[in-house]
């Protein structure tokens, strides 16, 4: 319900208009517009609870699969919600559900929380076909909500905490629960309360864990995930702090895993090879042992190059997305050979510091060109380097692309012609101090050809010295559109140019040549 409906969400003033119409559109009919849209908003959500009160001709809650609160609370909160909208919607037997606090200078206003959760008692009583339940739920409620929803397969909470006491429900009623996520669990007994829930619900039934946000959850939870260690094959950890980063060895009966993320926010986890080594062999080693693995991201995890690398080497893991950001390329040689073992990788995103030097570019490109199957590539600053000669070569050598975003020192017009022999391009995000001509872009456009559909071609940092007129940039534009239904997107550089700065010339490194052997190259 929540994610068809075309009003929820606030909705959208902008339905079906063309950019000519929107630009006409005066300022205050666009409010009336947005007026109009939280109206609809605001009637579909009363239907629906009208609906579980038996007042509706069609009984609209009995077939309900998916409910979303927040938009509920959304809507409660919205700035178009309220005087005349708000009347309508609290009027008749919805009079008594309006919960209020106390506001500024005595007054009083709506509390969309917990009115979220009043009108979700109404609806989760004639909602026998929930399957996936979403918002800030209360735990009092949640425990009421639970027994009332036999098919609920799905939870997405905002606090952790209302989780409490859930389990032994879900275990008696909900035999098909087998995906959980939530937003935040920060409380000094998050762990051990965590566990208690895995473990009292139903064995071998958890299949997806998402943390989004901080929570206090190490040892005990990790262990408690074991009894679900045949099941779960999605496990995405945000906001991972120290203590959680010591325990991760405690994950090794996890092993049937598909999908895995951890993220440090904080970027203040420890160093697991450098401070304690034991514990990262541990963890290299469940890591190897997950052989099921084929998405992995590590975001700001502090050595997180150095637990890939074992996983890109493992022969039986064959890997089909992978991003790590937050690392040194001066740190990362071995990451950067290994990756050329993962031929199976269709979506890569890299982002870390560059080597000022230009050392590692080539052993990252070579890996880079090896990866023949990648149909996403994403570089972020880690490329700060590469020049027309090194993006020729990735393109030459990876054929299937069909999203591309690199940044790049001193690019020109010499790269279209590679860039052309992309037949499934769709997107490519030139972050690159770059001096490109209008022709050039021109002459690229015209060799598109029927897989380059809809491409969308954003050039993020031209040199100032290189800037496209207004009649050029409209011409690109209406040639791309044209030529293959395109967009094209254009900003400038601020500040100095590629050519204002004098790089020795020891910095500017040149990639080996692919037929001759290391060997042979270290001989010359």
């Amino acid at each position: 319900m929540h994610d068809v409906s075309p009003v929820t969400n606030r909705g959208s003033s902008d339905v079906d208009m063309s950019a000519q119409e929107r630009a006409k559109i005066t300022y205050k009919a666009r409010l009336n517009q947005e007026e109009v849209m939280t109206m609809r908003w605001a009637q579909l959500w009363r239907t629906i609870i009208t609906s579980a009160l038996g007042k509706t001709l069609f009984p609209y809650t009995r077939y309900i699969r998916t409910l979303n609160l927040e938009d509920l609370e959304e809507l409660l909160q919205d700035s178009k919600f309220k005087n005349r909208i708000s009347s309508m919607f609290f009027d008749g037997e919805l009079a008594t559900h309006k919960i209020q606090t106390s506001g500024p200078k005595n007054t009083m206003r709506l509390d969309p929380g917990r009115t979220s959760n009043t009108l979700g008692e109404i609806i989760t009583t004639s909602t026998p076909m929930l399957e996936e339940l979403s918002g800030k739920i209360e735990n009092d409620a949640l425990l009421r909500w639970i027994p009332r929803t036999p098919r609920l397969r799905l939870l997405n909470l905002w606090y952790g905490g209302a989780l409490v006491g859930a389990g032994p429900l879900l275990r008696q009623h909900c035999h098909h629960f087998k995906t959980l996520s939530f937003w935040a669990w920060d409380h000094p007994e998050a762990d051990q309360k965590f566990a208690d829930f895995l473990n009292e619900i139903n064995p071998q039934t958890l299949e997806s864990l998402e943390i989004f946000s901080l929570a206090s959850i190490g040892a005990e939870s990790f262990l408690a995930l074991s009894c679900h260690r045949d099941s779960l094959k999605e496990l995405k950890l945000n906001s991972i702090n120290s203590t959680a980063m010591h325990s991760l060895h405690m994950l090794a009966g996890c092993t049937n895993l598909t999908t895995l993320l951890l993220t440090d926010a904080t970027n203040r986890s420890v160093y697991l090879k450098m401070a304690h080594n034991e514990i990262f062999v541990e963890v290299v080693a469940w890591l190897t042992s997950c052989k099921k693995l084929r998405s992995v991201t590590f975001r700001n995890i502090r050595g997180g190059q150095d637990l890939l690398t074992p996983i890109l080497l493992e022969n039986d893991i064959q890997l089909t997305s992978l991003e790590l950001r937050g690392y040194a390329m001066a740190d990362a040689r071995d990451f950067h050979q290994a990756l050329a073992s993962q031929t199976s990788l269709q979506e890569l995103q890299l982002q870390g510091d560059s080597d000022e030097t230009g050392e590692g570019v080539a052993t990252l490109v070579e890996s880079l060109s090896q990866l023949v199957n990648l149909t996403d590539l994403r570089l972020q600053d880690i490329s700060d380097f590469f020049t027309d000669e090194v993006l020729g070569r990735l393109a030459r050598s990876l054929p299937k692309l069909e999203g591309w975003y690199t940044s790049g020192w001193g690019v020109t017009d010499a790269i279209w012609a590679d860039m052309a022999m992309l037949k499934s391009l769709r997107r490519l995000d030139m972050a690159a101090l770059s001096r490109f001509t209008a022709n050039g872009i021109l002459d690229f456009i015209l060799r598109l050809g029927p897989g380059n559909k809809g491409l969308v071609l954003a050039i993020m940092m031209a040199d100032v010295d290189c800037d496209l007129t207004e009649t050029e940039q409209t011409t690109i534009r209406e040639t791309i559109s044209a030529r293959v239904d395109g967009r094209f997107e254009f900003q400038l550089q601020r500040g100095m140019t590629c050519w204002e700065i004098n790089w020795p010339s020891e910095q500017l490194i040149p990639l080996p040549d692919p037929d001759i052997s290391e060997y042979e190259a270290e001989s010359d």
